[in-house]
């Protein structure tokens, strides 16, 4: 997919955005969305009337407390690669990663839907894959069966041992339930190497840590 966008120049400067917490984008990723809110759905389709593209970002505090929450500095450009309508007016769609983005500046638009100016340069290197010749699969694999154990999870094992390294860590670090802050540094890692060093001191001290204790 990336494949489409030869350089930088070909992603827009300015991207509608799409701020959910918890929720992590990476390049190359596979972000499925049920979308509903009206501000959300109007995001949908001015993206499907334009680039496709939606940018997701981490706010840094709730909506609960504030109607526009401050943002991270970091999201995910990501194109819309599945798009369903149902019966009662929702969007199913998915995006696929792209390219990171810095956020610039946040723009005053008349939208329902914020958009900044998305500065993409630091992350040019998003568009070419990862070198991958020196993943550390066993460790992975390991941390991950210890992770998993210690939450009663289960993983499809087959074609988490079949996954190429990049779908692999893309899945854990998107997948696993690791805190805002945890998948925040996930994202902003300068490069794959140092997203599997992330994603491997994640697992490996969440396996180790000790478990809630009972009270009898």
């Amino acid at each position: 997919m990336a494949g489409r966008y030869h350089s930088i120049d070909d992603l827009p400067p300015l991207i509608g955005i799409f701020p959910l917490p918890g929720v992590l984008l990476l390049p190359r990723g596979h972000l499925p969305l049920n979308v509903f809110e009206p501000r959300y759905l109007a995001l949908v389709e001015a993206a499907l009337s334009g680039s496709r593209l939606i940018g997701m970002i981490q706010p840094t505090e709730s909506e609960e407390k504030t109607l526009k929450p401050r943002l991270s500095g970091v999201g995910c450009a990501g194109r819309i690669t599945g798009y369903r309508e149902t019966e009662d007016n929702r969007y199913l769609i998915t995006l696929t990663g792209i390219c990171r983005f810095r956020v610039a500046q946040e723009v005053a638009v008349d939208t329902p839907f914020r958009q900044v100016q998305a500065e993409y340069r630091p992350f040019a290197g998003d568009l070419a894959e990862g070198d991958e010749t020196d993943f550390p699969r066993d460790r992975v694999l390991a941390a991950l069966n210890d992770y998993l154990s210690r939450r009663e999870l289960k993983a499809d094992w087959r074609s988490v041992m079949n996954a190429p390294a990049e779908t692999l860590v893309n899945a854990l670090a998107m997948l696993c339930p690791f805190e805002p802050a945890e998948k925040q540094a996930l994202l902003e890692a300068p490069s794959w190497t140092d997203r599997v060093t992330t994603l491997l001191a994640l697992l490996e001290m969440a396996g180790t840590a000790p478990g809630p204790s009972s009270v009898n």
